[in-house]
């Protein structure tokens, strides 16, 4: 195949370094930056840059840009695309791009091209081609969302099963299928929700004297604070309702912390750290089941 791939960022440079990498695949990429674009020519993470010209000939093209700018993309070219083009976007939130891309692929110079969302369970803390890895989704998950009240229809018509081939050919060790309101759901607690406990917590005026006084547990806790503000600030909006649910949730576990801890309650304190450990326990024994 001939596989686009518009912004060439952490995932979508990694995409385009892993597909020229481990598969056969002709790879194009397209970025904003000059720079970016002449480093993927110069060590092999694209064949080619993807312009207007040759658009029209990707069998594949993935979208790894920010939610808003990915819907613009298409809406932009969405004439220069050849039929039978596969769309999948690799957003890390799904309502808010799916509805808009749905609406262009129902339009006639839509019709002709297919569309899953997607969302590449991997990444690093920090940004940017240059920390781009072919390994960086060796052994995760990926998510693909069907559009609503087409999963059949991929399915019979082969494209769920070409979309999970090729990215189980980029190291990927799990395939998850999904709804975009569960994938939204589940999103703001597994991501946005550590993003956001994080970037709180390292805030403490304490952090700035932790050297020397921090192993693992500060490490751990830490390490998603360093995050690009600009896209996750687009992401977090995008999911507001959801991520708001787990926000208050977690405000209202804290405070019940904050209560036994200003009431001296052994008891209470011990329960709330007893009920942690055993819900901790009971999910890894499920997953390892």
């Amino acid at each position: 195949m001939i596989i686009g791939i518009a912004g060439l960022g952490l995932i979508g440079g990694s995409m385009a370094k892993a597909a020229s990498a481990f598969t056969d695949h002709r790879v194009l990429g397209f970025d904003l930056d000059e720079a970016v674009l002449s480093a993927a020519l110069s060590d092999g993470g694209i064949q080619d840059v993807l312009g207007e010209e040759n658009l029209p000939d990707c069998d594949l093209l993935l979208l790894a840009l920010y939610p808003a700018a990915s819907v613009e993309y298409i809406r932009s070219h969405l004439e220069r695309l050849r039929p039978g083009c596969l769309l999948i976007d690799l957003c890390g939130v799904k309502q808010a791009v799916m509805g808009p891309m749905e609406e262009l692929i129902s339009s006639p110079e839509g019709s002709k091209l297919r569309y899953l969302g997607g969302h590449p369970m991997a990444g690093k803390e920090k940004s940017g081609y240059e920390n781009a890895d072919r390994d960086l989704f060796r052994g995760a998950s990926m998510i693909l969302v069907p559009p609503e009240g087409r999963r059949e229809d991929l399915e019979q018509n082969g494209t769920l099963k070409l979309a999970e081939e090729f990215f189980l050919s980029l190291g990927f060790g799990r395939i998850t299928l999904t709804t975009a309101q569960e994938h939204d759901r589940v999103i703001a607690f597994t991501s946005q929700l550590a993003h956001v406990v994080s970037s709180a917590y390292v805030k403490s005026p304490t952090a700035r004297q932790h050297y020397g006084f921090s192993a693992g547990s500060y490490k751990d806790l830490t390490r998603v604070a360093r995050l690009n503000e600009t896209m996750w600030t687009e992401l977090f909006l995008d999911n507001r309702d959801s991520l708001l649910t787990e926000v208050d949730g977690i405000i209202q576990r804290l405070t019940e912390y904050r209560d036994a801890l200003s009431d001296g309650n052994r008891d209470m304190l011990f329960r709330l750290l007893r009920e942690g450990r055993e819900c901790k326990e009971g999910i890894d024994s499920y997953e390892n089941s």
